[in-house]
């Protein structure tokens, strides 16, 4: 049997309330045992290093972000993004590349280096109550955290399962 990788890695900005999502869900995160071949990580706001990360032969990788979906603050999202529209070209920016545009890039970046992106991608997402300037979580966002905390365990609980190696007749 193969066991299999997990990177999981909170991304956000934690002077911008609620961005801020990720980095605590990741943070609270490390407290919990985790299965061998789990990789948690808090990349913030470098999401050129996050798609340097996804390249680096991860079975599975969950992303932990705030998530604008028009649900109610605190409302915590297990999103498949490959089961959704497809991305947009990105725009390289070193300092604005989310989530979306580093998934966007992937296969580029993976041309260009010969790296193995994820062969699934989820982000347990959480609708924010604010963006605005200031450090700290909002209170349905603060109370989300646990949540997501349980929704990662859980999918990180299935993704590392050893695969089953077949032999042919």
């Amino acid at each position: 049997m193969t066991r299999r990788t997990v990177l999981v890695a909170g991304v956000g900005n934690v002077f911008l309330g609620d961005d801020g999502f990720g980095v605590e869900t990741v943070r609270r995160l490390s407290v919990h045992p985790l299965p061998p071949g789990v990789e948690v990580v808090d990349v913030g706001v470098r999401g050129v290093d996050l798609a340097y990360r996804l390249l680096d032969g991860h079975h599975t990788a969950v992303l932990v972000d705030a998530t604008c979906r028009g649900g109610a603050p605190g409302t915590v999202y297990l999103i498949e993004p490959a089961a959704e529209r497809p991305p947009e070209v990105p725009v390289l920016d070193g300092h604005r590349m989310g989530p979306d545009a580093v998934l966007a890039l992937l296969a580029t970046l993976a041309a260009g280096t010969g790296g193995e992106p994820p062969a699934r991608v989820l982000v347990v997402g959480c609708e924010p109550a604010s963006l605005e300037e200031g450090i700290g979580l909002s209170e349905p966002v603060a109370a989300a955290v646990e949540e997501a905390v349980r929704v990662v365990l859980r999918v990180v609980d299935e993704a590392a399962q050893p695969e089953k190696e077949t032999t042919p007749c």
